[in-house]
């Protein structure tokens, strides 16, 4: 299939609004100590930080590299010190488990315990109401991997460090060219992710012209076949595959063998590393948006991070930027804010540098984080498949929207 990449035209006022009211995308220490509970600091100028991430839990693999990233971010910011200006930056780890509930109640005990800065979470769920958390209380929020659109401008005092199902949307709607007239089935899980890239596509694609239908699979589902019948009936131009966790072998295996792959050309997120080997007999049909693997950027900050981490024993992997670049955002907001929320919020806002995927920049206006992206292709690599580079896509072509405009 030819890929043609080109930017996709904005939606309408409208659409926007819709689209950041109604995503909920997902997707889905070498530097500082960790404390398992207690989060009182051992003198005044340690800045505690409290990271709330699914250690376990369906997403716990993603939660994983999250991780990883961060604490090789924050030693790449703090030049190994782990301190910014003589403070000791102390990461406290939690595990929310993918559960919101337990997630807010972690939030509320470090918030209680004085922590003014709180990063993590890979789920869109979680992440929504830790935001609420952090407007309340007035401390700063750094969400995790979650690409909720809602997160974006959902107020002042919170910020991402990855990307956003826009950006996931805008990049996959370039295999279109043109979508007026042309018909897209959006395939993926009945839940916040799946839920949220349907509003996506349809608020950019359909805006666009194109005619978006949804098939969306109980988040329980273990038999796949009916749901894949539905996309073969609806004769599609397209399909917009969006789906994390565990059933993702067993869904893509039904795919191929219910043969959709000859029906319509075929897009979805490029997962994890664990996942590359997933997409059985098909992997090669499948045309991937991409917001990261190791061999897409080039330059100097990826090649530190990809050292750090295999350094560490650890793969670099899809949301390993994700944590690294809330490494760099907690330096520089404690370099330049202090221990002053306000001052903090300040200082990432606008703020442009290098990152793991090059120039990167927190939007004043939202704080959307513009960053480029990649189309991808798998190619066989022995008994497995790694994944190639097709094009870079400018971090302009697919930024959003600015939220509420």
């Amino acid at each position: 299939m030819r890929t043609i990449l080109q930017k996709v035209a904005a939606p309408t006022r409208r659409a926007t609004a819709l689209a950041a009211a109604a995503t909920l995308g997902l997707a889905l220490s070498a530097c500082a100590p960790s404390s398992d509970g207690d989060d009182s600091a051992e003198g005044s100028s340690a800045v505690d930080v409290a990271v709330i991430y699914s250690e376990t839990g369906p997403l716990a693999a993603y939660g994983a590299a999250y991780r990883a990233g961060l604490e090789a971010g924050l030693d790449y910011a703090t030049d190994g010190t782990g301190e910014v200006d003589g403070q000791a930056i102390e990461l406290s780890f939690s595990d929310d488990a993918g559960d919101s509930a337990k997630a807010v109640s972690l939030a509320k005990d470090a918030i209680g315990s004085g922590t003014q800065i709180i990063v993590g979470t890979v789920s869109s769920g979680v992440a929504l109401p830790l935001a609420e958390q952090a407007e309340q209380n007035k401390v700063l929020y750094i969400s995790g991997p979650a690409a909720a659109d809602a997160i974006t401008g959902i107020n002042d005092y919170t910020f991402r460090s990855g990307r956003q199902t826009y950006q996931d949307v805008a990049t996959a709607g370039a295999l279109l060219g043109d979508p007026s007239g042309q018909k897209v089935v959006v395939f993926g899980q009945d839940n916040a992710f799946g839920q949220g890239n349907a509003a996506a596509v349809d608020a950019v694609l359909g805006a666009a012209g194109a005619d978006v239908q949804s098939v969306l699979v109980p988040e329980d589902a273990t038999e796949f076949t009916p749901f894949a019948r539905r996309i073969l009936d609806a004769k599609p131009d397209l399909v917009f595959v969006a789906w994390a966790g565990d059933t993702t072998a067993a869904m893509w295996q039904s795919l191929s063998q219910q043969q959709v792959f000859d029906a319509a050309p075929v897009t979805t997120g490029l997962a994890d590393v664990a996942s590359y080997n997933a997409y059985g007999a098909a992997s090669d049909q499948i045309t991937f948006l991409s917001h990261y693997f190791a061999e897409g950027p080039d330059n100097e900050v990826n090649d530190a991070m990809v050292a750090s981490l295999e350094e560490a024993g650890e793969t670099p992997d899809l949301f390993s930027p994700d944590g690294f670049v809330a490494g760099q955002m907690i330096a520089h907001a404690v370099a330049e804010g202090g221990g002053d929320v306000d001052a903090m919020v300040a200082a990432l806002e606008g703020w442009t540098f290098d990152g793991p995927k090059g120039e990167t920049t927190v939007r004043a206006e939202d704080h959307a984080l513009i960053q480029p992206m990649y189309a991808a292709s798998l190619v066989a690599d022995g008994d497995g498949w790694t994944p190639e580079l097709v094009e870079e896509i400018d971090a302009d072509t697919v930024a959003p929207p600015v939220a509420g405009e």
